[in-house]
């Protein structure tokens, strides 16, 4: 796509942010490269990098949409290290989203996608910042998505909320050395990339939008809570994130979500021989052909796919800058962190909403085998018929001893949720609150169930609560819309605004959350009639079984280095 935002006419600098008549509502592209006129409507500008931006005020917030981070990695620029954004003159329209990353899932998408989103209270004052990434399993997805409107955290909270895009797929992930950026000595991971440029943004901006640039929280869910913890780990992240909430993270491992540079070179030189080209020539390719080109090497069964990694989902690959090593590997990441997983993650994936299985769903003991062994194929190039036994064997004996459902489709989904999500989230957490003792980590399970006749509280049921989304039209027949609805949303955001302020999380409605350690019931549980509690993690003993069965990675101890002497507390300071 060309060039989506035009600078609109000149006004006069301004240091500090002021409120001013004329920025249009969001509109369509033609209506968003006019110039804006101040007699026209209310607005609010104000001064980030680049120059002037006029976002909107609404709803008691200041709204800026479409806000660029960095230069559009388009052309010359595709597969290279994010660059800075070009300043402009006069004003630039921020009050309409931009373009979502290139993608099939989310229509309008382009390459010219690194673009940021802002809701404040103010645009004067100190407070904290918190950063969301989104989710989508590397491929799809973005921050303007609906589900992360950041209107009532910013409002409820009294934060200033940051969402943007990052490069997805084809265009995000992988590692080749013919892709060389020679300026930064770049060659992979451009999504991960992306983040870092972002997170610098931020904290060089964020007093533009009344942030505290000295007090930063990232969150994150899914892929993105995967990037949470991945971006908590890297050294020159130091000091700008100050603590981490990775929510119902995938966790990286191979092969079920990361390739290994074997195969990673072998994909990108695929890819550009079935287009004709090199893979340097790769940057002049045009992007729906390299797209499809790079999905169908990934699409069916992982079992009759050309290369073995990146089973399921298409993620970050280590490459010892960016990725430093999979995540079982690696120390803990050294700050805060406030850990989160739903119940049932795997009934986002048998029953909904979300991405409901096609079908058919397992009835009886043979499809229940054949649907968990589909699922032991996202992580493990060969899966023998005993594993897939012992699975079934291992879930329901569990399900049986502690009272839990244990028909075929619940099976299913509690064998896919804990393999490829909770079972990790939670060992992790463990391994954290053991390996760093003098750092506040603490354990949350949302557990506020969805409607029938969906059963559980599925992966990505929190985003609804986190940003009050769940009352939506889309939402609302699956999350409810009443009265509890609310209290388990504003709890939620309680929560995170008290712990981005350098505070154990709390909330009126939740009881004192003590640090978690696997010794004792020190988890909360949130969501439900009883809003919060105190208790233990749910199914621990399926949990257990993934500790001995050979398929995804247990993570071991792993020595933690030293803190970092320069490092700078993190901030105490009260609520303002």
């Amino acid at each position: 796509m060309p060039r989506r935002r035009t600078v609109v006419a000149a006004a006069a600098a301004v240091a500090t942010a002021v409120t001013v008549p004329g920025a249009a509502a969001a509109g369509t592209a033609s209506s968003r490269e006019a110039a804006i006129s101040p007699e026209e409507t209310t607005g609010v500008v104000t001064r980030v990098g680049g120059g002037l931006i006029r976002g909107e005020r609404t709803g008691g917030l200041s709204v800026f949409r479409g806000v660029p981070y960095a230069a559009p990695p388009v052309g010359a620029l595709r597969y290279r290290s994010p660059r800075p954004v070009t300043p402009w003159n006069g004003v630039r329209d921020a009050t309409a989203f931009a373009p979502v990353s290139y993608q099939s899932y989310l229509p309008g998408s382009s390459e010219d996608s690194l673009y940021a989103n802002v809701w404040t209270p103010d645009t004067g004052g100190s407070r904290p910042v918190v950063v969301y990434i989104h989710g989508g399993g590397w491929f799809l997805g973005a921050g303007s998505e609906p589900d992360f409107d950041g209107a009532r955290p910013a409002s409820h909270g009294d934060m200033v909320v940051v969402t943007f895009n990052y490069r997805l797929g084809a265009l995000g992930w992988g590692l080749h050395e013919d892709l060389l950026d020679e300026r930064t000595g770049g060659y992979s991971n451009w999504g991960l990339q992306d983040q870092v440029a972002l997170l610098h943004w931020v904290r060089r901006n964020a007093a533009a939008f009344g942030g505290d640039p000295e007090n930063i929280t990232l969150v994150g869910t899914s892929a993105g809570g995967s990037s949470t913890w991945q971006l908590g780990l890297l050294p020159e992240l130091r000091g700008t994130v100050r603590r981490i909430v990775p929510i119902s993270v995938k966790h990286v491992w191979e092969p079920a979500s990361s390739m290994s540079r074997e195969d990673s070179h072998r994909v990108f030189e695929l890819v550009a021989r079935k287009l004709g080209t090199t893979v340097r020539g790769l940057r002049a390719v045009p992007a729906d052909r390299l797209k499809e080109t790079w999905e169908k090497i990934f699409s069916g069964s992982p079992t009759d796919r050309e290369v073995t990694t990146w089973r399921e989902y298409q993620g970050p690959v280590v490459d010892d800058r960016w990725m430093l090593g999979h995540d079982f590997e690696l120390p803990t990441p050294d700050l805060p962190t406030l850990a989160i997983y739903g119940r049932t993650e795997g009934t986002f994936f048998t029953t909904g909403p979300g991405y409901p299985f096609p079908g058919p769903h397992p009835t009886d003991d043979e499809s229940l085998r054949t649907a968990v062994r589909a699922v032991l194929h996202k992580g493990a190039v060969h899966v023998a018929d005993t594993e897939v036994d012992a699975a079934v064997s291992a879930y329901r004996r569990a399900a049986a001893i502690d009272g839990l459902p244990q028909d075929p489709v619940s099976i299913w989904g509690a064998i896919w949720g804990d393999s490829l999500f909770r079972y990790q989230i939670t060992r992790l957490a463990e391994r954290q609150a053991r390996e760093r003792p003098g750092v506040p980590s603490y354990l949350m399970e949302f557990a506020h169930p969805v409607a029938p006749p969906l059963t559980g509280t599925p992966h990505e049921a929190t985003s609804k609560f986190l940003f009050g989304t769940y009352g939506s039209a889309v939402n609302a027949p699956h999350y409810g819309d009443g009265p509890l609805e609310r209290l388990v949303s504003d709890t939620f955001i309680d929560l995170i605004a008290s712990f981005a302020r350098g505070r154990a999380p709390s909330s009126p409605n939740a009881p004192a959350v003590p640090r978690f350690s696997p010794d004792r019931p020190s988890t909360l549980i949130l969501g439900g009639e009883r809003v919060a509690r105190i208790g233990e993690r749910s199914a621990l003993r399926q949990l257990a079984y993934w500790d001995t069965a050979g398929w995804v990675p247990v993570p071991k101890p792993v020595a933690a280095p030293a803190r970092h002497s320069a490092e700078a507390p993190a901030p105490t300071a009260s609520r303002p």
